[in-house]
């Protein structure tokens, strides 16, 4: 697993249907009516290939995720997304990048710390990597340990991640802006920005891996 596979992506000029967030390629389908949805996400399962890939059908939409993680997107996925995006279209279905997004939790802990176990038994969740907790119904949050700083005097932290298209991460910063939140660190702006709510309760924006400016 590398980096190769997602940039390749990222690179196809045929996929603006298609967000790479921090689970993988993901797009969002626009129908109708919960139905269309259904018969749309039938006629997708009929395309060859997809082995990891999560459908969910929700009101007037589909979402379909052709990994669950960004390191497991490969060469392939890329005909895979081409063949999906036939077939919406084939629907009349419309791509809506603003309605795709991904939500993370991470928690930092000193490395002798990390607990990852301990999530995924009091979760219910699945491993996906060696540092990860996966829902296996695709439902909830990704959990993430992150190492915490060993200088640092916190012994533990939660905050959550947001990954969303790279053309609407501004939108969406705006918005929490407007609803009463403050920006705590912009300096990796535009690929990330960390805000926080009134009581010092942290989240992070993140248009990377979608904008493929990494964080330095």
């Amino acid at each position: 697993m590398s980096e190769q596979g997602w940039r390749r992506f990222l690179a196809e000029e045929s996929l603006q249907d298609w967000v790479v967030l921090h689970g993988g390629a993901t797009a969002v389908f626009r129908v109708p009516s919960f139905g269309e949805a259904g018969r749309l996400a039938a006629a997708i399962a009929q395309i060859p290939g997809l082995s990891e890939t999560l459908l969910t059908v929700a009101d007037d939409r589909l979402t379909v995720r052709l990994t669950r993680g960004v390191f497991r997107i490969e060469e392939r996925h890329i005909d895979l997304a081409r063949a999906i995006s036939a077939v919406a279209r084939s629907h009349d279905a419309v791509a809506d990048r603003g309605a795709a997004q991904e939500v993370q939790l991470a928690i930092a802990a000193r490395p002798d710390e990390a607990d990852i176990g301990f999530w995924r038994a009091v979760l219910g969740y699945a491993p996906l990597a060696g540092d990860n907790a996966a829902d296996p119904l695709g439902h909830g949050p990704t959990i993430w340990m992150q190492n915490l700083n060993p200088d640092k005097k916190l012994r533990h932290a939660m905050h959550v991640d947001v990954s969303v298209a790279h053309d609407q991460a501004e939108a969406r910063v705006a918005a929490a802006l407007a609803a009463g939140g403050r920006i705590v660190d912009d300096s990796e702006a535009p690929a990330t920005w960390i805000l926080a709510d009134r009581a010092g309760n942290r989240v992070c924006v993140a248009a990377w891996p979608d904008g493929a400016v990494p964080p330095t």
